[in-house]
């Protein structure tokens, strides 16, 4: 039987928890603090913390915010959003984040994430990878929350940021955010395949099943939004999270 990580991931705007689809049309669904309480009691792996507002609002992170969020979480806590300097990142690990995420900033600076491998350790580094196909129907890394197209392939883009220092990749298929149609196999498939660091997936999950697939195409950890959140088919907000015993009967037992 082999474990691997089943993430949580929790979208800030404006200090608030909210949930997209496709990127767009953020939906309030409560209070982050809340929800990382319940996830404490589920028992999570991890936790991702993502401030969507950050960017676009061409500020750092908040740190006060991120704090008292950090200070209620009983597993690793990963966080992006606004990191565009070695100080903001030696601040986070500071206030007890282990990840940090770098979207925008691992384009536009590539060697931001060489700084922060150096001094953070590698392994604290993940770089996000949002793709979507543009009007030729070519998958590519599109950064500023999907607005911006960098014309280069995922795979391409991938193992340019192993190469810069990143210990970890946050792949996401931005057509899949909020769908409950499954994840991006192909996408994940050829991520995976370009780069020897950990791949983790997200963006269409809807069952169990989708992380065996996620893991089987060669992710090495699966990460969910609306799954987590909303209960269908109406979506009302309810935070979930399998058992352990639903994901070793389900997950673990059917992957290599």
């Amino acid at each position: 039987m082999k474990r691997v990580r089943v993430i949580p991931v929790l979208l800030l705007k404006k200090g608030g928890l909210v949930k997209t689809e496709r990127f767009k049309a953020a939906k309030y669904v409560g209070d982050p603090i809340n929800a990382v309480k319940i996830f404490n009691e589920k028992e999570v792996d991890e936790i991702v913390l993502l401030d969507i507002s950050a960017t676009s609002e061409r500020r750092g992170p908040d740190f006060e915010t991120v704090k008292k969020i950090v200070s209620e979480a009983f597993m690793p806590l990963a966080y992006g959003g606004g990191i565009t300097t070695i100080q903001q990142v030696s601040e986070l690990i500071q206030s007890g984040v282990e990840k940090i995420i770098l979207g925008t900033s691992g384009y536009t600076n590539t060697k931001l994430i060489s700084e922060a491998a150096k001094q953070v350790g590698s392994q604290s580094v993940v770089v996000c990878l949002d793709v979507k196909k543009n009007w030729r129907g070519k998958s590519r890394v599109y950064v500023q929350n999907g607005t911006q197209n960098t014309d280069l392939d995922p795979a391409t883009y991938a193992k340019r940021a192993e190469d810069a220092g990143a210990g970890e990749l946050f792949l996401q298929a931005i057509e899949k955010d909020g769908s409950f149609k499954g994840y991006d196999l192909d996408l994940i498939s050829d991520v995976s395949n370009a780069v020897n660091i950990p791949v983790v997936a997200l963006g269409g999950a809807s069952e169990i099943d989708d992380f065996t697939q996620a893991i089987q195409k060669g992710a090495s950890a699966v990460a969910a939004g609306s799954f987590f959140v909303f209960q269908r088919p109406h979506k009302a907000v309810l935070i979930s999270y399998p058992t352990q015993k639903e994901l070793k009967e389900k997950l673990f037992t059917r992957i290599a």
